[in-house]
């Protein structure tokens, strides 16, 4: 494979500021600032085991709440695995990953079509763990549905700690990614009988 494919992504709003830098063919290195802990250890955990090299920094408005600063981050992280892909040539497209924590299984499935839908299959009661909302969790998969343009299937199988059940949620996303980005090169183009993704 030739140059690795990368993506710089910068979004400004009233209320948030993130840049992304991403490296897709990565060793999972990852250099992550939201204000939010709970949530970057998450992204810490989706970037280690997605192989990706990710530098996330984000300034938003956590004192009124973590809800534009995950949405935005999402959205930007999503943007830039789009624009790094790019025409997503030779991609494994579809992917699946089953990862356990202690009592917690959970199912991501991912399909890079450049259509988005979530399907969210998992309990999230309104709570927290930490300061952060666990109703969150799910705001920032829609978004990086959403931006992506991916197919997106998360299930919880089983699990009651909900520290584990996000956490395995993370590392099953980015295990899931990182099977679907990479490349085959068996497919002389992209991987649809209609020529483009």
């Amino acid at each position: 494979m030739g140059a690795k494919r990368r993506a710089k992504v910068d979004r400004k709003t009233s209320e948030v500021k993130v840049g992304v830098d991403l490296t897709v063919d990565g060793s999972g290195r990852y250099d992550i600032h939201t204000g939010i802990p709970f949530f970057d250890h998450m992204l810490s955990q989706f970037a280690r085991h997605g192989c990706f090299d990710l530098n996330l920094k984000a300034i938003g408005d956590t004192e009124v709440d973590f809800h534009h600063t995950v949405e935005d981050s999402a959205i930007v992280l999503g943007t830039a695995f789009k624009d790094a892909l790019g025409d997503k040539k030779q991609i494994v497209r579809f992917a699946h990953s089953y990862v356990p924590f202690e009592e917690t299984l959970v199912l991501c499935a991912v399909d890079l079509s450049g259509r988005s839908c979530l399907v969210f299959d998992v309990d999230m009661p309104k709570s927290k763990v930490g300061d952060f909302d666990t109703e969150l969790a799910r705001e920032f998969f829609r978004a990086l549905s959403n931006n992506m343009g991916c197919n997106m299937h998360i299930r919880l199988e089983s699990g009651e700690n909900l520290h584990h059940n996000i956490e395995a949620i993370f590392k099953s996303c980015g295990k899931a990614l990182d099977i679907a980005t990479s490349v085959d090169t068996r497919y002389p183009d992209v991987p649809s009988t209609k020529g483009a993704l």
